[in-house]
């Protein structure tokens, strides 16, 4: 609305609708309950087809006729995508669907289910809250509590923390890899990618946990949304791991829609990669994240037909008596599919995936001959910078190995308050003195 005002018209459209398709749902029996779903999903869902992907349906539609030598008459719209538009959109959806379900009651409270949509901490990029487990809690009467506060500015530090120390300053390094990845060889493109994946999680992670820490000091409970992925075994566990709030979604609304696991093993299959493409294309009106989408599905299914040879083999070698390989390798598939993620598009992507490690040779060849300090060369930070990057990163994930055997929170407080202040001061500090501070919008926001 700050861009431009009458896009709250779009919000208010979709409110309407969906408040009403919530009463009606409720009141009715019989196919007009399902009528009433059915124009609430169109609503929501026309929108963001409009905002979101109009112009990506007509480019391709475009390049379809132009290959037939046809000039494609339909216009291109010269629009702005309102911000977070998918994640109150499948917030709104995961409402009427609940109540036509019966898993929960109408609300008839107008302001109350316009706060459900619109609840400021996680409007733009989450969690995707849903119905049963927020609108009760606008109803709640909420006192003050000191502990539950601290807790929730904790949260919110460390997000910040995980913002500007660190997702912002692996993001000057990505950059200025992924915007000219023909400039660089594989050592830098490998750096670039690895940086990437944990940029990635600290800017999304940092929003989460900023936006479950704000909503903690008012006093509501926001479901957790990412839960240490890259120390995940498998792909499957990885995405019981990350973005938890859109997976469960996904899971819910479509998975288990589509027969799930409960169909023959090439259905099965089959709506596994329908769910993860449709991943990807909520993500972006783009290839690249369509095929990001695609390689998750593949992932899965691979892992599905080979399961039980791999467990044979693994038991062989004894692979599986060494969780840290299987981690390893589930963060190198990971890591390999946010290429197409983060690359500006198709022809980049497949460069880097290409390049990434065909030039290794040529850099163990410039190692041995002493030209190490001229790999770095390029990458958009000085080695203080660089060397603090990976410092940060092993950091973190000694963190999330604690935090996995301990709660660190509850030890933390433990501790006496002339030991926790000077730790509260030296992470604001380090986030003054060690922040990226170039107005980098999070990730997210684009989605």
């Amino acid at each position: 609305m700050a861009f431009v005002p009458i896009y709250i018209v779009i919000l208010g459209f979709t409110i309407v609708v969906d408040y009403f398709a919530g009463i009606f749902i409720e009141n009715t029996q019989g196919k007009r309950r399902k009528l009433y779903l059915i124009c609430s999903l169109i609503a929501n869902i026309g929108v963001l087809a409009i905002f979101k992907y109009y112009n990506f349906i007509n480019y391709n539609f475009s390049a379809i006729l132009g290959g037939l030598g046809i000039t494609n008459p339909i216009p291109y719209l010269s629009i702005l995508l309102p911000i977070g538009l998918s994640f109150h959109t499948f917030q709104a959806m995961s409402y009427t669907i609940e109540v036509y379900r019966g898993h929960q009651k109408a609300e008839r409270h107008f302001g109350f289910y316009s706060l459900y949509v619109m609840f400021y901490p996680q409007l733009v990029a989450g969690p995707i809250e849903r119905p049963q487990n927020l609108l009760h809690q606008f109803r709640e009467k909420i006192d003050f509590n000191y502990d539950r506060v601290t807790s929730g500015l904790r949260l919110m530090a460390w997000g910040l923390f995980k913002k500007v120390v660190i997702a912002d300053r692996l993001a000057v390094v990505v950059d200025t890899v992924y915007n000219n990845p023909e400039q660089h060889n594989s050592l830098k493109l490998i750096i670039a990618t690895v940086f990437f994946s944990y940029q990635i999680y600290c800017d999304f992670s940092g929003y989460s946990d900023m936006a479950i820490g704000a909503a903690r000091v008012m006093g509501f409970k926001l479901m957790n949304n990412f839960k240490n992925p890259y120390q995940s075994r498998s792909i499957h566990e990885f995405w019981q791991r990350w973005h938890i709030s859109l997976s469960s979604w996904f899971k819910d609304y479509l998975y288990i829609s589509l027969g799930g696991n409960r169909v023959k093993a090439s259905r099965w299959y089959f709506n596994l990669l329908i769910v993860f493409i449709v991943s990807g294309l909520w993500h972006g009106a783009n290839w690249t994240f369509i095929i990001w989408g695609a390689l998750h599905g593949f992932y899965l299914v691979f892992a599905l037909i080979t399961l039980k040879p791999r467990e044979r083999i693994n038991k062989f070698l004894f692979f599986d008596r060494s969780p840290i390989l299987s981690v390893f390798t589930t963060f190198c598939l990971v890591t390999f599919g946010w290429i197409f993620f983060r690359a500006n598009n198709i022809d980049s992507a497949l460069y880097i995936s290409k390049h990434i490690l065909t030039g290794v040779p040529e850099v163990i060849a410039e190692f041995t001959n002493n030209q190490s300090i001229s790999l770095f060369h390029g990458l958009g930070l000085g080695r203080r910078d660089l060397i603090l990057s990976i410092f940060l990163i092993l950091l973190l994930e000694i963190i999330h190995y604690i935090q996995k055997k301990k709660n660190i929170s509850e030890i933390f407080l433990n501790y006496p308050s002339y030991i926790r202040w000077p730790v509260y001061y030296a992470l604001i500090y380090l986030i003054i003195y060690w922040g990226v501070f170039e107005n980098r919008q999070f990730i997210y926001f684009q989605f």
